[in-house]
């Protein structure tokens, strides 16, 4: 049954995307093919028009290249849109603060910097705002996001320095991404004359963020922890039944007992005889002492 199954998908697999190309090459070769018709006695008419219309057209004016509208119409757009540049009497640097390498932004975690503005020239500035942006790394001028603009709207007299704080969090569906990143500054001096400072303007990396050990990785862990333990005290059991089945038991030694008192027999014995037996106690041979023994000894090796 599984070999039938496995050989009936394995089919499925080969024929569905062949069948699947055979229908989609029938509809566009039917796409391609229907049409109408022309009808005859149209012809003659519509090709007298177009030449008409063609000699009409080169009679009155000649149009232009598309290069040449395209190149005119971005002309126009940067008149237009006149770029705002920095001014020569202040100075503006941006540190980042979380985290401290700008490079690598973390996805889902706020990012924080500082942005330090020197008045050097005479007149005083207005900070106004601040703002980031994210943007199209091949092509700066494409936006993907911006960020809320802050407002400040502080005056920097001169010879003064002042340091503004701003902050934003990139999104988690940027992770494993480069972006543009754009931070702009906006004041102006005392006569109302418009600034603005591109403190920041190169391409960072959007990571994901090392939260070290969340809840999922270590339940994760906690699981093959306890799936190892499972599979070693089986493996434990399963080899002790094992060895138990093969090993040859132990044959217990057999003991010899001894004669006792109860084995005997003495019922054909008389009644006083075997008291007078049992009552009778072993008689211990004196000992002798050292000098007896001496004495003795040498009384023997005179009488030889």
């Amino acid at each position: 049954m599984t070999s039938i199954l496995g050989r009936f998908i394995l089919l499925l697999l080969l024929v569905l995307p062949a069948t699947i190309l055979l229908i989609q090459n029938e509809r566009n070769h039917g796409m391609v093919v229907l049409g109408d018709d022309p009808v005859e006695g149209e012809e003659e008419d519509e090709a007298t028009v177009e030449t008409e219309d063609v000699s009409d057209d080169e009679e009155e004016v000649e149009t232009p290249a598309p290069s040449e509208a395209v190149t005119e119409k971005a002309e126009e757009d940067a008149e237009e849109e006149p770029q705002i540049k920095p001014s020569e009497h202040v100075d503006a640097v941006i540190l980042f603060t979380k985290p401290p390498v700008s490079s690598d932004l973390p996805a889902g975690l706020p990012v924080r910097f500082l942005v330090s503005f020197k008045n050097n020239g005479e007149k005083d500035f207005t900070v106004e705002t601040l703002e980031a942006s994210f943007r199209y790394p091949q092509d700066f001028s494409f936006y993907i996001q911006n960020y809320t603009t802050a407002q400040y709207h502080q005056v920097v007299e001169s010879k003064r320095e002042a340091t503004f704080d701003y902050g934003f969090t990139p999104s988690e569906s940027y992770n494993n991404r480069p972006f543009g990143l754009t931070i702009l500054l906006n004041y102006k001096d005392s006569d109302g004359n418009v600034f603005q400072n591109a403190v920041f303007n190169e391409t960072v990396n959007v990571v994901e963020a090392d939260e070290g050990l969340d809840g999922e990785t270590f339940f994760l862990y906690l699981f093959l922890v306890a799936v190892v333990v499972l599979l070693i005290v089986g493996a434990q059991q399963l080899l002790t039944g094992f060895g138990r089945k093969h090993l040859p038991k132990s044959r217990q030694p057999k003991l010899e007992m001894g004669t006792q008192n109860t084995d005997v027999d003495y019922s054909w014995l008389p009644q006083e005889t075997l008291q007078q037996e049992l009552n009778r106690t072993p008689k211990q041979s004196p000992k002798q002492s050292p000098r007896k023994r001496r004495s003795k000894r040498t009384s023997g090796s005179g009488e030889e």
